[in-house]
């Protein structure tokens, strides 16, 4: 049986991290291929052919099948062939995973590191930090008319409010949050002038690689010596969870150690900033809206999970199948490489009535942000608890609230969402 392959322009689109920036033309690419090619190969010079897997019912579908679509075997966002090479060269076994955390392992030991501190991320022990994180939110809050009315929300709010909260838990001291929000920014946007290492355009596998390998190395020194203070004055936290746990009866090895830390440190934050910048630029958009939710005894909840979805911070995964497969009428073979792509799932028509209008009130929000199934994010209930606490103190602190300028995406096919968020707000 022939693959499908998708028209040259929609397979472009999906790798190219100036059309995730973009963002409009990206959802037609992403439309059409729903349309007419819901499971097809891309085919890009210089990448190994993969399937564009657009469809919520599909991508629900692999990802419920952990054993036949593995994370463990190509990397887990998509990498050209001379990227994957060099990562291959320069990572243990040649596995090519220059981070080995949670998103990049199969069972047993998925499972096995996912347990470790599964139990604190669930909501029953998140209650107990609430009124920490809730003064966090006051703080951000409190200290945004020092502005004279004008900020940018995503930079100077929403990119530091979830920090703050996320190293709260892990147990890095407040001094050094700007340095893991830097390295965060380095890590996830390797690709944006703006936000990477070198502040230049990468244009070659070689400076991709090189930058980011830097970028872990001060991840690792840094949680070295966290790791040496953890074991010598354990405190109550997660810090201290991860630097004493026992995997098979031994201390985590010391590459899987800095992957968990780098995995909690990065995605705890960095995707909640998105989806909170997300929530107030629609907020400013729409007058009606941001005087429903205004209203202290508002629920919340629509809003949160519509924020979530409209943005998807985490835009796709790789994964790997491990036999011959049928997938959405189409033949996957063993070996072949995967695209699942959440920005198309969370707009997919069949699913969600009206996908491009943000809408709150959407009784049931099948939203696949979060990813689904075994690897399904572990800090999504901190992240929707955290978005509440930040609308319940925010909005109704708020008299008006618009746009003061253009709002603008981060430039990454991976982790995306928004780096500036002018806005122009009264205070109540």
């Amino acid at each position: 049986m022939t693959k499908p392959v998708l028209p040259a322009e929609v397979a472009a689109s999906v790798i190219d991290p100036v059309a995730y920036g973009r963002w409009a033309p990206l959802h037609e690419q992403l439309a059409w291929a729903r349309a007419n090619a819901p499971l097809a190969v891309a085919e890009n010079d210089g990448y190994d052919p993969f399937w564009l897997v657009t469809r919520h019912a599909d991508i629900m579908a692999i990802s419920r099948d952990p054993q036949r679509f593995a994370s463990s075997l190509r990397p887990t966002a998509v990498t050209n062939r001379d990227a994957e090479a060099l990562a291959r060269t320069a990572t243990p076994n040649n596995d090519g995973h220059l981070v080995r955390s949670m998103v990049q392992m199969d069972a047993p030991d998925h499972m096995k590191y996912r347990l470790l501190t599964q139990s604190w991320f669930m909501p029953k022990n998140l209650r107990i930090v609430e009124e920490r994180i809730r003064q966090i939110a006051r703080d951000a809050v409190d200290r945004m008319p020092e502005s004279g009315g004008e900020i940018d929300f995503a930079h100077d709010v929403a990119a530091y409010y979830p920090l703050r909260v996320i190293m709260d838990i892990l147990g890095v001291p407040p001094q050094d949050e700007p340095r893991m929000l830097m390295l965060t920014q380095q890590l996830f946007g390797p690709t944006d002038p703006e936000l990477n290492r070198s502040r230049e355009t990468i244009r070659s596998a070689e400076q991709a690689i090189a930058m980011i390998q830097y970028v872990i190395a001060d991840f690792e020194n840094y949680f070295r010596e966290l790791t040496a203070d953890r074991r010598a004055n354990p405190r109550e936290d997660i810090a201290t969870v991860i630097a004493n746990a026992m995997v098979g009866g031994e201390q985590i090895p010391d590459r899987e150690l800095a992957g968990y830390y780098m995995i909690i440190a990065t995605a705890g934050h960095d995707t909640t900033s998105a989806s909170t910048a997300g929530a107030v630029m629609e907020l400013a958009k729409n007058p009606a809206l941001f005087e429903r939710f205004r209203d202290a005894d508002s629920d919340k909840s629509g809003l949160i999970e519509e924020a979530i979805r409209w943005t998807t911070p985490v835009q796709h995964f790789m994964r790997s199948a491990t036999e011959d497969v049928e997938i959405g009428g189409q033949t996957i073979r063993e070996g072949d490489w995967l695209m699942l792509n959440y920005v198309s799932a969370n707009r997919d028509e069949s699913v969600f009535n009206d996908p491009f209008v943000f809408d709150p009130d959407r009784e049931k929000n099948k939203h696949i942000a979060f990813g689904f199934g075994a690897h399904m994010c572990l800090g999504q209930h901190l992240a929707r608890m955290e978005m509440r606490i930040m609308m319940e103190e925010l909005l109704p602190r708020l008299k008006s609230i618009e746009l003061a300028g253009e709002p603008a995406r981060v430039e990454s096919a991976f982790v995306g969402g928004l780096k500036r968020l002018p806005i122009r707000f009264q205070a109540a």
